[in-house]
This record gives structure tokens, sequence and C-alpha cells, in this order.
């Protein structure tokens, strides 16, 4: 599989809040670009549709750090992604988005509506957060391959950023974005 380094889909959303990203915002393209290539190496028979709803929770997955200045973004952010997809005409997309958001830092696989891409997507940002220590079935090559090809420009130097930030906010409250059980049943 190759290394796809951009997304024309994912660089014009985030093109949008690249005056509210501002420095951080190489790095958070970088692994969003990094985890769609875990996702489609994953999903090796996506379809179109199932590849463009990914590359849309991967873009707002993590973007409230920086439009509402929140380590708990979970739910800011896909209020976000929600009114970007209403914008767009995509409203009937806006379930399956919204649980891949809210289910990407469950701890345990996601078991639910949508588990087959919800999980996928979990596992990608796992992957990238771990700087590839954890692989969930990806190859250690491809992995190398997309780390050498997408620069991590500071991501997870913006992620101590953040945590440092909570930690001064709520020290007894370091990762409220982590979800211990699924709240999506089947």
């Amino acid at each position: 599989m190759d290394v796809v380094t951009n997304y024309p889909l994912v660089d014009g959303i985030l093109e949008e809040y690249r005056d509210v990203i501002k420095n951080d915002f190489e790095g958070y393209k970088n692994h969003v670009t990094r985890m769609l290539n875990f996702c489609h190496y994953l999903m090796p028979d996506i379809k179109e549709e199932e590849s463009k709803k990914i590359q849309i929770a991967a873009v707002f997955h993590d973007i409230a750090l920086w439009t509402h200045d929140r380590v708990d973004y979970l739910i800011p952010s896909y209020q976000d992604c929600s009114q970007w997809l209403e914008i767009k005409g995509l409203s009937d997309w806006n379930e399956e988005i919204q649980i891949m958001i809210d289910m990407h830092h469950l701890i345990g696989e996601y078991k639910g509506p949508y588990s087959r891409v919800a999980e996928v997507f979990r596992k990608a940002d796992l992957i990238d957060f771990s700087l590839g220590v954890v692989k969930m079935g990806v190859s250690r090559l491809f992995i190398k391959e997309v780390k050498q090809a997408i620069p991590n420009a500071g991501f997870h130097k913006t992620l101590m950023r953040f945590t440092f930030i909570q930690l001064g906010r709520n020290p007894l409250n370091p990762f409220p974005m982590m979800r211990i059980k699924n709240i999506y049943k089947n």
C-alpha cells in the first residue's frame, strides 16, 4: 500500500481552521493524514463514502482543542463537525461521524452502531498517538513509511502542552477525553 500524503477533502476543511489552529496547523494536519493512512490500511476494501466520512471525522476529532480551548473536547468537536455537515447538506452522516469522534478514545474495542468504521478510526488514532508503538494490526514497515513521509511536526509536543494546561485547570481530571465505557449499544 502506498502512503498518501494529502487528502484534498481534509486539506480543504482544515484550511477553514488554519487561523484558529495557528502554529499547530502542520502538526495536526499531519496527525490527521497519518491516521487516515492507518484507517485505509486497516480497511483495504473501504468504499468511497466511508472514506469521506472517516476523512471528515479525522479533521474534527480533536478540533475543539483549538476552537474551544479545552481538553474535554469530544462533545464540542462533534458539535463543530455537526455544524459543518449541516452547512454542506450532509446531516444524514452526523450520527456515524459523531460516534467515530466520541468513541475514538474508548479504552478497549468499540462494539455498537457503525462499529466497522468507528473501531478502525479508534485504532488508527491510537497507532498515531502511540507513535506506532501500538500497531493494532498495521505492519511495522507501513507505520515506518507513514512516519517518514508525514513528519510529526510537533504534534506530540502540542498534546503535552494541552495536557499541562488541563493539569493546571483540573489536576484531578487530567484526561477528560478518555472513554471508559461504550455509551452506544447495538
